[in-house]
This record gives structure tokens, sequence and C-alpha cells, in this order.
């Protein structure tokens, strides 16, 4: 397998997630010393102009916010990428293993077709009900984070959409429309506490560790020649 990616995106990106990480425990650090000076001075800045710490419980929402996505993507390694790249570690050399250097954050391109790949880092009990995704489960600190908007799944179906339009929308500039196959989405989930119940979800969705195989066995029906993965690649530019 080739993997390709865009480092200096990445290195970016992982500078912003450290200095994001730091701007957060300073601004904590500041909320928290005027919240406890405020109960031995009833005169303090807390009382004066109350309207500070409010700001910066905003200003520290916002970061989490911020961090929270970038951190597992571009922080403390292992990376979200780093852990793919480790779970396909072996597939046949005919496959291309793209992150940040496509269209979309993750995009595998080998035997068993063209898979836009979403990777989630969260623990719990994924389940497929009633046409939609859900969350549920985890540890205490996980479920009261998703209270406060954290750690949330959002829209997996509505994301693999999104991710499918932009590569289709990549290739029709490059390709006839004829030598573009169908691009497919997978949700994979790389948390070792996950569960996984996809049920009759349109998408496919497992954990990491089940996806090697999923593409092995694809692969074996030869959904795209070596002739089509090599114009789809040189598309792309590797």
């Amino acid at each position: 397998m080739k993997i390709i990616k865009n480092e200096k995106l990445i290195a970016r990106n992982g500078k912003i997630a450290n200095y994001l990480a730091l701007g957060e425990l300073g601004i904590f650090i500041v909320y928290a010393y005027f919240t406890v000076k405020a109960l031995f001075d009833p005169k303090s800045l807390l009382n004066s102009n109350p309207a500070l710490l409010f700001g910066l419980l905003i200003v520290i929402f916002i970061l989490v916010q911020i961090s929270s996505y970038l951190g597992p993507r571009f922080g403390k390694s292992p990376r979200l990428d780093e852990q793919l790249d480790a779970s396909l570690k072996g597939l046949h050399s005919d496959f291309h293993l793209y992150h940040y250097a496509s269209p979309i954050s993750h995009l595998l391109i080998g035997p068993s077709g063209v898979w836009a790949i979403l990777l989630y880092y969260q623990q719990g009990k994924v389940e497929f009900v009633k046409n939609r995704w859900k969350l549920s489960g985890g540890k205490i600190t996980q479920k009261y984070l998703r209270i406060f908007g954290f750690d949330r799944l959002g829209r997996p179906e509505t994301d693999a959409a999104s991710e499918v339009n932009s590569v289709k929308k990549f290739f029709s500039k490059k390709l006839d429309e004829s030598a573009i196959p169908e691009i497919k989405p997978v949700l994979v989930f790389t948390h070792d506490e996950v569960e996984v119940e996809a049920g009759d979800s349109p998408i496919a969705a497992m954990k990491l560790k089940q996806l090697k195989e999923f593409m092995r066995q694809g692969g074996k029906n030869r959904v795209l020649s070596s002739e089509q993965i090599r114009a789809l690649t040189e598309a792309l530019g590797s």
C-alpha cells in the first residue's frame, strides 16, 4: 500500500493544536484565579465586572470546540491518520491511501474501489436507529461533555454525502465521466472501547480493526483494474 500525506498541513495544524491546548490552560488559570479571588474578596474584579469572566468562559468554550477537532487529528500521536495507516498495513500494493492530499481528509483507492473514509474517535455505543446514527454510553466524562455539546457524533450520513460529492466534483474536472467509478463512504470508529451496530445503515460502518479485512474482501472482486487505479491516482498527482 502506498501512503500519500500532506506533511506540511499536518505539521502546521499540529502546532496549532498544541498552541490551543496551552491557550486553554492559560485562560482557565486566569478564570480560576478570579473565581477564587472573588470567594475571599467580594470587591474583586468578579463583582465589579462579571462580564469579563463570562467572556473568558465563552473563549474557553470556543477553544475547546476547536481543540476537540484538531487534537485527535493533528495533535498528540498516534493521530487518526497514523492509526489508519497501522490498521491497513499489509494491503496490496495497488492500494493508495491519501491523508489531507485529496479533496477530502482520508481517501482510499484500490482494487476494492474508491472509498471516502470518515474517522470517528468517540467511545461508547454507536448504532443506526430510525434512519440516523446515535451515540450513547461511554465513560462519565464523555457523557458529561456531550451535555455541553462536546464529543458528539454529529451527522455521519450528511458528512458522508458531502465527502463523496467532493471527490466526484474533483474527478469530474480531471477525467471523463465514464472513467469515474462509484465513490463509496465508510464510517470507521477508532476507539478501542466503541461498540458499532450498523443495522440497516446504507453506509458501511465498522471498527478500525475490521477495515483491513473489509477492503481485502472487496479487493477479491476486483472492482477497479490496475489501469483504472493508475488513472485515478495520476489525476490526484501521485
